[in-house]
């Protein structure tokens, strides 16, 4: 790593850290002012409040800070001169401009990876505590399809992962040939278990003197192979809290039963793939930066780029808002203006560097 790279990382790095704290502290502290009431007087609670609201608010405030960082430090070199020292020694656009593409990748991709812990359902755990649900968490009267199979559950636990009442319908061309009822239900081993089953099956051909129903128990049986409790949650409250693990399990097992993915498609595409946007608009910042102080306007550079960065933002954020209703498509609503942004922006960004 050469001196130069060195020297505008540790610049980088201090002014990007500068922000994130700036806006953590904010949107974390409006947040606490605002519900402040409702949080409850247990130390463990609020701290645990906080904590949670502060990494849900990362997920917006980290990408933000990337480019906000961004646009302080290049005003800080542009106002100190310091452009046409590194010009002065021959640095390229590309050895200015390259540490940061590869620090904020590295940003994006560490968020990405807390997205896959528990600590995706923040939001969902900071509800909770402002309604005095921490501590419990069930839900009732669930009702499901799993490929031949209708599943009913009276009672959900999520976070114990267990369920009561379950009704099982096994259904072979709209008619009821079988069905399964037990008192409870286990999620162990990525399996369900449902325990002290009552077995029920209808005859093939009913015969009014001859036919009977088939009855017969059993202490166990296995079904809903991979469904987590969390998914099932998720997917019957219609939320958009998934971790990424937990999303493409959602998809997977959905699809597979021919249920509409188009939520958690969204979902998946927005922890993974939108917060990239902030790369293009790295490159459009530095591309309209000048060398000098002298004949530029600092104030109006700064104010466009932050006004251009929060409208940016803010239309990807419409975007997925519009897309979690499940009326638009993900790939159009959010893969196909990801696209454009790209090229849109390495075409101007290319025009503005060549002229």
């Amino acid at each position: 790593m050469s001196i130069l790279t060195k020297f505008i990382l540790k610049k980088y790095i201090f002014n990007f850290f500068i922000v994130l704290i700036s806006l953590e502290l904010f949107f974390v502290g409006i947040d606490y002012l605002q519900n402040f009431k409702n949080i409850p007087e247990s130390a463990n609670l609020q701290l645990l409040y906080i904590l949670y609201n502060s990494f849900f608010t990362l997920t917006l405030a980290l990408p933000l800070s990337i480019v906000f960082g961004w646009v302080i430090t290049l005003v800080i070199f542009i106002k100190n001169n310091e452009f046409v020292a590194f010009n002065a020694l021959g640095a390229t656009r590309n050895e200015i401009f390259m540490p940061i593409i590869f620090i904020s990748t590295f940003l994006l991709i560490s968020l990405i990876t807390l997205q896959m812990t528990p600590l995706a359902y923040s939001y969902e755990q900071k509800r909770k505590i402002l309604n005095n649900e921490y501590f419990t968490s069930t839900k009732s009267d669930i009702f499901l399809k799993y490929n031949d199979y209708y599943v009913y559950f009276k009672k959900l636990l999520p976070l114990e992962k267990k369920a009561e009442n379950i009704h099982i319908f096994k259904v072979n061309n709209s008619d009821v040939v079988e069905t399964i009822i037990g008192e409870k239900a286990y999620f162990q081993n990525n399996k369900w278990y449902v325990v002290d089953v009552k077995i029920i099956n209808k005859p093939e051909n009913i015969n009014v003197d001859n036919s009977k129903l088939d009855i017969r128990y059993e202490k166990f049986l296995h079904t809903l192979d991979g469904f987590k409790p969390k998914i099932l949650d998720n997917v019957y409250e219609s939320k958009t809290d998934f971790s990424i693990f937990d999303a493409v399990s959602a998809l997977i097992l959905l699809k597979e039963q021919g249920i509409n993915t188009q939520k958690i498609r969204g979902v998946i595409y927005n922890q993974i793939i939108i917060p990239f946007f902030v790369l293009p608009m790295i490159l459009l910042v530095y591309a309209y930066a000048s060398l000098n102080s002298r004949f530029f306007n600092l104030g109006k550079f700064t104010s466009l780029s932050i006004f251009g960065i929060l409208i940016v933002w803010g239309f990807f954020f419409m975007l997925f808002k519009l897309t979690s209703s499940g009326s638009i498509v993900p790939e159009f609503s959010l893969l196909l203006p990801m696209l454009i942004w790209l090229i849109l922006s390495t075409y101007i960004y290319t025009k503005k560097i060549n002229s």
